[in-house]
This record gives structure tokens, C-alpha cells and sequence, in this order.
């Protein structure tokens, strides 16, 4: 019975269980279905959605389309009438040519007729009318154009000449030096005619070790209390004076001696060469020179030009220079550089050829220095122009220390000669009466011949012969060209 029981109760437990299961299946099958309705419904209002906006996005390209369809078809309707306009004004210009061309020939007959009629009253052809013309109006105003010119000139030069004078004035007044004077030939002062038999030793064989060591001729002759050294180098001569010198008071003269003192000599020539060099740039204030130009600089001192020192007229124009340059604003390093160096050609033997600035500006380029200095201390000749501020003042500061008086000797047949010179080329002129070469050849005073030259001509001349002396003649400083022309009424009552 129990067994019966507990069957029973087993199959009522399973037959609810399956009712159970069943139950829960069919509500899931129920929310499956109930979801995938929703899903369908949001897909159409999305796609509903979706074709809306491109339906309102083909709408707007469309009236987009359209109104830029009516914007073309309107500039091409403006084009089309523009066209037209130009095509009319064309056309209206065409007709104004051809009635400015008629004009004008209309205009042409009118001025020959009256060329004609204006002929006729006058008796003149037109040719002859313009030179009659020109004439008289050159005659009726030929003073006043000397008097124009004249104001001109006057007015150009009056601020020039008054700061040139004050800027060369100030200059000189504030720079002095003395004047070297360099004999030709280096002469030895001995105390007694005996010593020049200790010169000459035996058989020559002394003074022929003193030329052949120094390379300097040693003239011993009749001439009481003096040894002439003659030889184309300064520096040899010093060499060669020094040792001399040394031996005599030495007493012992022989060739190895002489051999010896000329070693000591030339050592001691060099550093005299060096330290006048280094004075020269230290009293200029020339820095950044190297040591060897500094050497060839200091050559200088035992060389002349003209019997003015070389090495003094450098430095002098070295502080000329600065001065000027101050003055007028430009470059006083590269301008007092190249004045102290323009001559340092002039230090070189005649192994090297050339005029002696092209040198300077061969050892200055050698040594590296600036262009600006190279240039200013080769123009400071004519015949290289001078392009810089810096090279002019070089120049002028050149002509103002030889042209000093007494700066240079001369001799009184080249001084004769260059007079001469002066007044031949003044005369070469037409029209000239008379030439004088006057202030010892800084002035040409020329008498013109008044019916022959007028005062305009007499301008004109005075400017052509300053530029053929500048050409033709060789001088210090600048000469002044002086016209002279006078025209006197003579008479006689009787």
C-alpha cells in the first residue's frame, strides 16, 4: 500500500513539473516574438526617417541648381550687351580718327599759308628769319649771360673755396716739422790724410774688402778730411759709412776686422731701419701694419726725393691726411694708413720693376691689407684715377708736402725749363697777345686780343688751358690760369 503511495505521489511531482516547464516556454516564445515587432517597427520609422532628409537634401541641390543655372544665363545676357557697347564705342572712334586726321591736314594748310604769307611780308625765308632771330637775341642778351655765369661760378665755388681754405688752413697750422736735407753722396770726415792710407791698406787689399763686403765704391782721392762712399742704395751707403767709422776709431783695419765690423754694421742699420719704423707708425697712430712693412717702412729714412726725406714727408702727410679726413667725414684709418704707406715703393730696388706706387700697392696687397688702403696709396698719381674720398685726400695731402716751398730742391735750369714750358702751352691758344709765368710758376697770366676773343670765349678759354697743362706739364700744387682781356676806345681831339 505504501509502495502504491509513493508511485502515485512521484508521478503527480512529474506531471506538475512538465506543466511547469511548459508554462515558461510559451512565455518566452511570447517575449521573442513581442521584441522582434518592436525591432521591425524602429527599422521602418528609421528608413521612414532617412528618406525624409535625402528627399529635403535633393529639394535643396535642385534650387541650388536652378539658381545657379538663372546666374549665368544673367552675366551672359550683361556680357552679350558689354560686347555690344565696345563694338559701338570701336566703331565711334574709328569715325573720330578719321575726323582728327582731316583736322590736322586742315591745320597744315592753314601754317604753310601763313609760313607763306609771312615770307612774303617779310622778305625772309624761314631759315633765315630763325638765324636773324638768334642773332639778335644772342646779341641783346650776351652780357647778361657772362653775367649769369659769372654768378654761377662764383656762387658754386664761394662755400667750396672758403671751407677748403679753412680745412687746408687749420691743417698746416697745426702741423709742423723740419725739413730734412739729404746730401747725393754719404762723405766720411777723418781726422788726418794718414788714415786714408789705413783705408786703402796694402795693395788695396782694405778698401777692396770694404767695397766687395758692403757693395758701396769708397773714392779715396786728394780731397782733404773726407772718404766719399758713392752707391745707388741709401742703405749700403749707411752700412758702408758706419763701418768705416767704427774701423778708424778702432785702429785696427784688416780684412778679417773689416769683415767682422761690417756684420756688426749691418745689424745695427737694421735695427735702426726697424725702430724708424716703428716711431713712424707710433707718432702717426697707424696701428695693424705687420712687422715686415713696418722694416720696409723704416728704409724710408735714408731715402729722398727731390732732397725731401722720404720717411718725413710720409709722416707728414700721414697727420695732413687724418686731418682733412676728419674734417670731411671720411675714413681717417684707411686714409692715414695709405699716406704713410704710398711711398714705401719707393724702398725697393731695381730688382722690381714698376713705378714705385704700383709697387706700394703690390706690398700692401702682399701683406694683406684692404682694398680701400691698396687703392688709396696707388692713385695718389695721376695715372690712376682716384674714385674714393679716402685716395683724394691721399692725393691732395701729396701735392701740399712737395709743393711746400722749400719742401723740394730744384735746380735753377729746371726751374727756367718748367717757366718756359708754362708759357709755351699758354700760347698754343689763338687769340693770345701775351703769357707770363708768374709766382714761380704757380700763376699763368695771359693777355687776350679783345676783338678776337669775346668774354664768353675768354671763360671758355681759361677752362681749355688749365685742362691741357693739366695734361701736358708736370708740376707741385695747382698753377692758376689768369685771362686777361681789356678793350680800350682811343681818340684824339684836334
Amino acid at each position: 500500500m505504501e509502495i502504491i503511495l509513493l508511485v502515485a505521489g512521484l508521478l503527480v511531482g512529474a506531471g506538475a513539473g512538465v506543466g511547469a516547464s511548459v508554462a515558461r516556454s510559451k512565455q518566452q516564445t511570447d517575449s521573442a516574438e513581442a521584441k522582434a515587432q518592436k525591432i521591425i517597427k524602429d527599422a521602418k520609422r528609421e528608413a521612414d526617417k532617412i528618406a525624409d532628409t535625402a528627399k529635403e537634401e535633393e529639394r535643396e541641390r535642385r534650387r541650388l541648381i536652378t539658381s545657379s543655372e538663372k546666374r549665368v544665363a544673367e552675366r551672359e545676357t550683361s556680357l552679350d550687351k558689354k560686347l555690344d557697347d565696345l563694338d559701338h564705342r570701336a566703331e565711334r572712334l574709328r569715325k573720330n580718327e578719321g575726323e582728327l586726321e582731316s583736322l590736322k591736314d586742315e591745320i597744315r594748310v592753314i601754317r604753310k599759308k601763313q609760313e607763306d604769307n609771312l615770307q612774303k611780308i617779310a622778305g625772309l625765308s624761314k631759315d633765315e628769319a630763325k638765324d636773324k632771330l638768334m642773332k639778335m637775341t644772342e646779341r641783346d642778351i650776351k652780357k647778361d649771360l657772362v653775367g649769369v655765369v659769372d654768378k654761377l661760378q662764383n656762387a658754386a665755388k664761394e662755400n667750396a673755396d672758403e671751407d677748403a681754405k679753412m680745412i687746408l688752413a687749420t691743417a698746416m697750422e697745426r702741423m709742423a716739422s723740419d725739413q730734412s736735407q739729404e746730401k747725393t753722396v754719404t762723405t766720411v770726415a777723418i781726422d788726418s790724410d794718414e788714415l786714408k792710407g789705413r783705408i786703402i791698406g796694402k795693395e788695396g787689399r782694405n778698401i777692396q774688402a770694404i767695397e766687395r763686403l758692403t757693395g758701396v765704391d769708397v773714392l779715396v782721392d786728394d780731397t782733404p778730411g773726407v772718404i766719399v762712399l758713392s752707391c745707388f742704395d741709401p742703405i749700403r751707403r749707411q752700412v758702408a759709412r758706419l763701418t768705416i767709422e767704427k774701423l778708424l776709431a778702432d785702429g785696427r783695419v784688416h780684412p778679417a776686422r773689416i769683415e767682422e765690423v761690417v756684420e756688426k754694421s749691418k745689424k745695427e742699420i737694421d735695427k735702426v731701419v726697424k725702430e724708424a719704423g716703428e716711431q713712424a707708425a707710433k707718432d702717426t697712430g697707424v696701428v695693424g701694419l705687420p712687422p715686415e712693412m713696418i722694416k720696409i717702412l723704416g728704409q724710408l729714412k735714408f731715402r729722398t726725393s727731390f732732397s725731401q726725406n722720404v720717411l718725413k714727408h710720409s709722416t707728414e702727410m700721414t697727420h695732413l691726411a687724418g686731418m682733412i679726413a676728419a674734417e670731411i667725414g671720411a675714413d681717417v684709418r684707411i686714409t692715414k694708413t695709405a699716406a704713410l704707406i704710398h711711398d714705401i715703393g719707393k724702398a725697393m730696388t731695381h730688382e722690381i720693376e714698376g713705378k714705385h706706387h704700383h709697387i706700394s700697392r703690390m706690398i700692401a696687397e702682399k701683406y694683406g691689407l684692404e682694398e680701400a688702403i691698396c687703392h688709396a696709396a696707388e692713385a695718389h698719381h695721376d695715372d690712376v684715377e682716384a674714385t674714393t674720398p679716402e685716395a683724394l685726400v691721399v692725393r691732395v695731402v701729396d701735392a701740399m708736402s712737395a709743393g711746400r716751398p722749400g719742401a723740394r730742391g730744384d735746380t735753377m735750369e729746371n726751374y727756367a725749363k718748367r717757366m718756359t714750358e708754362l708759357e709755351n702751352v699758354a700760347l698754343t691758344f689763338p687769340g693770345i697777345s701775351k703769357a707770363y709765368a708768374i709766382s714761380a710758376g704757380r700763376e699763368i697770366r695771359v693777355i687776350v686780343t679783345p676783338e678776337k676773343v669775346d668774354d664768353l670765349s675768354a671763360i671758355q678759354l681759361a677752362r681749355d688751358m688749365a685742362t691741357k697743362i693739366e695734361a701736358t706739364l708736370k708740376y707741385p700744387g695747382t698753377i692758376k690760369v689768369n685771362v686777361i682781356r681789356e678793350t680800350r676806345a682811343i681818340e684824339f681831339a684836334k
